[in-house]
């Protein structure tokens, strides 16, 4: 008997303009010690299965055919009060997205020490230190003393290890994990995929993951369920699937992964997918996404001047002082770095006091110096904490560093005091988010959300031309035109993403900055937006800093590579050098827990020979 058995499950999402079919005719089952992986594209049901089963899925949503059985019982026809005594007790769930899934009111040991003792009937003491022994399992350091902290004094990584701390507390007999290990680097990732498995196979529970992640699904899956537009198109073990797939939709979704042992060319796309279509190479950029083609010459001269201030509605006086100081604009090759760090520290307050001496500090960066050179992406790994989004956030300056300097273009950043003296630096500078959940306003229309930088920075002429820019931007991210008047909650989170992306590239940036751009992503999408980062920095030389957890996607996209631990830089390379030689311990050591993908094929990639 399956300890978890889905059988032809359907959810529908009824509308005004009719019902949508999220889930059709499912059939899955789980048993104890199995691990059973459910891939596909984003919006294909994967999670819409997963919310059916824990009975949380979000009005109007409703299953409306199907049954859902744990250990023999049926669960799906459940009242709302016995299904909540199942979820957490007997069913663990582990959400996609860590900021939603906390309370940012509690502190990490109230929510574990609550949990704890509702579904195991612990004493507080006991409680307490169970849920501190949690953290340490997951691979929080100092849990004694984080486990005081909220969560939004965690990384976006740190976050994701809290959750599964909590799904893990109750001890559970079948957990559904949604992209469990999105936010993590593959050191954590490797240490939560062995405690995962460990628990699977000790105690006979049964685990869910659902994920776009290949590597996850080749380290600890027994068994692969694809999903494609809400049908399950093929089923089987692990390495048949990965292997030697049946169904067209499955082999075209392998070719798209991102591969740890060669540089490709080009990412292949998912060409079974009958809307799929490659992001244009030669798209009219400069027409519609960049103004006036006049101020790009060639479209691999623009500058401060042009690039930023030039255009319909620009302030005059912008290019000029956003070139002073530097190398008044240009963007040819071989003038030297774009971004300038020396000797950057930032340190955070973690246990604030009135007294000074009792205060307790977390040096996140210390005495970091790089260059990141005009038209090259700079690759940035470490492990989660290491400091790779606080030296982003210092950069496009969202946090003020405690010590050095940035330059960019020559111009001593952290020497200006005045805020319409950074404004034409900060229209130049752009972030895409790790969390597409809270980088959008909710309450604003997708055309709204990329339309806000152009008008602000009064980069378009009229309503028409902002309209017409936003139209192009939705269409590059694969989103199409007609997202312009949706809702963020009405996108999934891979398509939430691809809206932050669009709206990062709205202010034509001379530099950005790639905070995990790809991480909610699944690989299909992954590939366009990536050939699309591709294409757009070789035909504007955008200066880009690409931070990442994922090492294959690092080495796809990265001229260099810096690898930061502890706050500090270990070692700066160029992609393949540090990839073929590490010369750092801890480099060697992030390298050997990269999933290999040994078993897939290599048929159809365009590889990448060496220089």
């Amino acid at each position: 008997m399956a300890l978890l058995d889905v059988r032809n499950l359907r959810v529908e999402f009824p509308s005004r303009r009719g019902s949508l079919v999220a889930v059709d005719g499912v059939s899955l089952a789980v048993e104890p010690g199995d691990v059973l992986g459910v891939v596909g594209e984003s919006g294909a049901g994967k999670s819409t299965v997963g919310n059916a089963i824990i009975g949380l899925l979000e009005p109007p949503g409703e299953m409306t055919a199907g049954e859902v059985h744990l250990a023999g019982r049926r669960i799906d026809d459940l009242e709302p009060g016995e299904k909540r005594k199942l979820r957490g007790k007997r069913i663990g769930m582990i959400f996609q997205d860590p900021l939603t899934s906390l309370n940012p009111l509690q502190t990490i040991e109230q929510q574990l020490v609550e949990t704890i003792e509702l579904h195991l009937g612990t004493g507080e003491r006991e409680a307490r230190r169970r849920g501190v022994d949690l953290l340490r399992q997951v691979g929080i350091p100092e849990p004694e003393l984080r486990v005081k902290q909220y969560p939004h004094q965690f990384s976006g990584g740190m976050r994701q290890r809290v959750v599964i701390a909590l799904a893990l507390c109750a001890e559970p007999d079948v957990i559904i994990a949604d992209e469990p290990t999105t936010a993590l680097d593959v050191s954590i990732q490797a240490q939560i995929l062995d405690l995962m498995r460990a628990l699977c196979k000790e105690k006979d529970v049964g685990m869910m993951i659902i994920t776009h992640d290949m590597g996850v699904i080749a380290d600890i899956t027994d068994r692969v369920a694809v999903m494609y537009r809400g049908r399950l198109v093929e089923h089987g073990a692990t390495v048949k699937i990965l292997g030697d797939p049946d169904h067209a939709y499955t082999r075209s979704l392998i070719s798209a992964v991102p591969r740890p042992d060669v540089r490709l060319v080009r990412f292949p796309l998912v060409t079974y997918i009958e809307d799929a279509k490659e992001t244009p190479r030669h798209f009219d950029v400069r027409r519609h996404w960049l103004g006036q083609a006049r101020d790009f010459g060639d479209g691999a001269g623009a500058g401060a001047g042009a690039g930023a201030g030039a255009g319909p509605g620009a302030k005059k006086g912008d290019a000029a002082r956003a070139g002073e100081g530097g190398d008044g604009g240009g963007r040819g090759p071989g003038r030297g770095p774009l971004i300038s760090l020396r000797g950057l520290h930032m340190r955070f307050t973690t246990r604030p006091s009135f007294f000074k001496r009792n205060r307790v500090y977390l040096d996140a960066v210390k005495d970091l110096s790089l260059d990141i050179h005009e038209g090259e992406v700079f690759g940035l790994v470490g492990e989660s904490g290491s400091g790779k989004s606080t030296v982003a956030r210092m950069i496009c300056g969202l946090h003020t560093p405690a010590a050095g300097a940035i330059r960019f273009a020559g111009t001593e950043l952290t020497s200006l005091a005045r805020e319409a003296d950074l404004d034409p630096f900060r229209r130049q500078m752009q972030m895409i988010f790790q969390d597409p959940y809270s980088s959008l306003n909710p309450r604003m229309r997708v055309m709204d959300i990329v339309a806000e930088p152009i008008r602000f920075h009064r980069l378009a002429g009229g309503r028409e031309e902002v309209e017409g820019i936003v139209s192009d931007l939705l269409e590059q991210v694969g989103l199409g035109a007609g997202a312009a008047i949706r809702y963020p909650h009405e996108f999934s989170g891979g398509q939430r993403q691809r809206i932050s992306i669009a709206r990062a590239l709205a202010t034509r940036p001379r530099f950005l900055i790639c905070d995990e751009p790809t991480s909610a992503l699944d690989v299909s999408i992954q590939a366009q937006v990536l050939n699309l980062l591709k294409d757009l920095q070789e035909l504007l030389r955008l200066t880009m800093l690409f931070i990442s957890h994922d090492l294959p996607v690092i080495r796809q996209m990265c001229d260099r590579v810096g690898v930061m631990q502890g706050g500090r830089l270990c070692e700066v390379r160029e992609t393949e050098a540090l990839f073929e030689s590490p010369e750092h311990d801890y480099t060697r050591h992030l390298l050997a827990l990269m999933p290999r993908l040994e078993g897939l094929s290599r048929q159809g990639l365009e590889i990448e020979e060496p220089a």
